[in-house]
């Protein structure tokens, strides 16, 4: 083999080793940041996680407490249908007696409509309970 040959392959290696060694130090600077970014990561995730525990619990406590609120609205759209089925019965009986039958017609159809009313909100609270 010609010593320029060689020569020129020893200057080859060379660039290539440097190329190398420069690869090698920008990968290290590259982790060095990418450790610094992880680690102020970490300390802003921290606080974020225990805000959402606490959203969360927050959360869970509403919901148990609208749905308490749902089941007394419950209960009083039964008292009220309850009571709303009482007069119409007791109106039925007095609406055939006397002229007032047509005041009481017109009783009669506001039950229907307040059982309307009633049949309605129980449905948008997920099933009609009749």
């Amino acid at each position: 083999m010609p010593p320029w040959f060689q020569t020129l392959l020893g200057l080859g290696l060379l660039a290539l080793v440097a190329a190398l060694v420069v690869a090698v130090l920008a990968l290290r600077r590259l982790a060095v940041r990418a450790e610094a970014v992880l680690a102020i990561v970490e300390q802003e995730l921290r606080p974020l996680v225990a805000r959402t525990h606490a959203l969360i619990e927050e959360a869970r406590g509403l919901t148990h407490e609208a749905k308490g609120e749902v089941e007394r609205i419950q209960t009083v759209t039964d008292h009220v249908s309850d009571l709303a089925h009482g007069v119409a019965r007791v109106l039925a009986a007095v609406s055939g007696f006397t002229r007032a039958g047509q005041l009481i017609g017109l009783a009669v159809g506001l039950r229907r409509g307040v059982d309307v009313f009633i049949r309605r909100m129980r449905r948008r609270e997920g099933g009609d309970h009749e």
